[in-house]
């Protein structure tokens, strides 16, 4: 990817947190108004939970113009872990509100065990909820399209967070509905269903805090990746073997080093020829790649390189 793609990519990650941003704060605004209007504890408190949703919207702004600076002087390979920093802390922001929800949800619930009741919320808690739903859901789909588009870590995140949140207004939804249709017996649906979606979301953040945390430990790519990768090194014309293979994520950007082998007689503007095509071949087949190939001398014996924890590769 050259620099202006990624300046178009940076963009276009921005605007999207801006989009989230900007309707994060006017349903808080308006859970929090109907909230207090309409006599529904449930819709206040989503409302309140949503304010955190700022929180996280400013954390992934921050962290993709942080990301979007490319490499310097200071960070020669960019700032994408910025990226991954800011998956890893949605990841654990996602889990300190699903216990949240999960205790004031077992909270209430106890507390109708032992006969307290809840006041029956206004239809306009109602229409509010089923406006915070779509509207979250919307902005899922919305992220996770721009995620994909620019391989974002952060944005990837980012849309997981919007589905959790249209998870969880789901369940306040439904509190709500059986609060106001099924009577005083059945408002403990509200706090039940809040705690199946907290274990939902605690599922959403360990899916989404794994990889966040193997990249930071710089985990191997996976292993259908590196086979690939050695695939298309040892197809080059020119290359006799290769070994030394280790591979890592970056945020978005794949990093490749690797020692090749090739014959000695070989002039260095030839041998730069060669890895040129490897690095076009890698950044066509796996996207983004940032390549560091050590060149040396072959002296006719082959080298075996061991891939992921049981392929083993022969190279030439």
């Amino acid at each position: 990817m050259n620099n202006e793609q990624q300046i178009n990519h940076n963009r276009e990650e921005k605007r999207c947190t801006v989009v989230g941003m900007t309707c994060d704060v006017c349903l808080s605004a308006l859970k929090i108004g109907t909230g207090i209007v309409g006599h529904s504890s449930a819709i206040l408190a989503d409302g309140i939970h949503s304010i955190s949703d700022t929180v996280t919207d400013a954390l992934v702004y921050t962290m993709v113009r942080l990301s979007g600076k490319g490499p310097d002087q200071r960070y020669r390979y960019g700032r994408g872990k910025y990226e991954t920093l800011a998956a890893f802390l949605i990841s654990i922001i996602l889990v300190v509100v699903a216990l949240g929800l999960m205790i004031e949800g077992a909270r209430d619930v106890w507390e109708a065990i032992n006969g307290g009741s809840l006041e029956r919320p206004h239809d306009i808690a109602l229409a509010v909820g089923i406006i915070a739903v779509v509207v979250k859901e919307g902005l899922y789909h919305y992220t996770r399209l721009k995620g994909r588009k620019t391989g974002s870590s952060a944005l990837k995140a980012y849309a997981w967070h919007h589905r959790a949140d249209a998870l969880s207004t789901a369940a306040t939804l439904l509190g709500v509905a059986g609060a106001m249709f099924l009577g005083e017996p059945w408002r403990v649906l509200d706090p039940l269903a809040a705690i199946a979606v907290s274990v939902l979301i605690l599922v959403l953040a360990y899916r989404m805090g794994k990889p966040a945390v193997e990249e930071l430990l710089e985990v191997s790519l996976p292993t259908d990746e590196q086979n690939r990768i050695a695939a298309i090194v040892t197809a080059t014309p020119g290359v006799k073997a290769f070994h030394n293979l280790r591979t890592r994520r970056n945020g978005s950007l794949r990093v490749v080093d690797i020692h090749i082998k090739m014959d000695g007689e070989m002039s260095v503007a030839q041998s730069h020829d060669i890895t040129r095509e490897i690095e076009r071949q890698l950044n066509e087949a796996l996207g983004e790649v940032m390549t560091n190939i050590h060149v040396e001398p072959y002296h006719g014996h082959n080298h075996c390189e061991k891939v992921g924890n049981n392929t083993t590769i022969e190279s030439k």
